[in-house]
């Protein structure tokens, strides 16, 4: 788990999907006065510069933010998500991508609270540079995220958005998923939580979604976006999804019209399709 480095895959489709919705997610909390928190349970480096030999080595940022970035006649949300990231690139040349901390602080208002948990070291003291003076408004902790949420739910404000995204290293990564989101519907029932998982063939990977369906939410969203079919071999991974558990009421609307638009930029061959379920309570 403590060998995975996002700055390989910054970027690329999954980051196009995670962070819109998240955008979408954070713009709907701040339409009421009333502070929230944000509580990321990996963090990962908090911004990415795309001309590194990390990016570099992949590229996948070409088939993602690339694919985007000099777009026209966009969907509002993507339009949303993709001016987060061209605050990072003021002079209009894509060379840095914002990880979801950089996209969550953005979306911060005076009162509102940012909570980072990051456990590779590296990546933990980047992170605190990349937010350095932000004061109380950020707080970085080096650990262990899920016994980072586990601890800190529920928040002063009784309103806030949690995101689970480890790396999938590992089987235990899935259970420890549902296991943490179990308790965190014990201490906050009512708080929103934004998991990002991988399209693979790996049985546990299929099995995520159900697993999560099941947990007795008073309402979720499933989506995800394919953006090739599955390699006939197994391996590799062919997209991806975020299940939001208390999604805002407006998420839904808001992926129907943007979603076509996605799965078409995105597409690398003829498999390429999204797909979005929910439970209303």
């Amino acid at each position: 788990m403590l060998s995975y480095r996002h700055a390989f895959h910054a970027g690329n489709h999954a980051d196009v999907l995670k962070h819109l919705v998240l955008v979408a997610i954070g713009r709907h909390l701040a339409t009421k006065p009333a502070p929230f928190w944000i509580i990321d349970t990996h963090a990962g480096a908090g911004r990415y510069a795309l001309e590194s030999d990390h990016a570099q080595k992949l590229g996948e940022w070409r088939d993602g933010i690339g694919r985007l970035w000099d777009c026209a006649d966009l969907p509002p949300a993507a339009v949303d998500y993709l001016e987060q990231v061209k605050s990072l690139n003021p002079d209009g040349r894509l060379r840095h991508y914002p990880g979801s901390p950089w996209i969550a602080r953005c979306l911060l208002r005076e009162g509102d609270r940012l909570r980072l948990f990051e456990m590779h070291s590296t990546d933990t003291r980047l992170l605190q540079e990349c937010f350095a003076g932000a004061g109380r408004q950020v707080v970085v902790t080096a650990g262990d995220g899920f016994a980072g949420l586990k601890g800190i739910l529920p928040p002063p404000p009784r309103r806030a958005r949690g995101r689970i995204d480890p790396s999938y290293e590992t089987r235990g990564d899935y259970t420890a998923v549902v296991h943490s989101l179990q308790d965190a519907l014990k201490r906050f029932a009512t708080g929103t939580y934004a998991v990002w998982y991988p399209l693979l063939a790996k049985p546990e990977a299929r099995q995520l979604p159900e697993r999560l369906k099941n947990l007795g939410a008073a309402s979720w969203l499933d989506v995800t976006l394919s953006v090739r079919a599955p390699a006939r071999d197994g391996f590799g991974m062919h997209g991806s999804g975020m299940f939001v558990i208390n999604p805002p009421w407006t998420l839904e609307k808001t992926l129907n019209e943007t979603l076509p638009t996605l799965a078409a930029l995105l597409a690398q061959d003829t498999g390429a399709h999204h797909t979005l379920v929910s439970r209303s309570n």
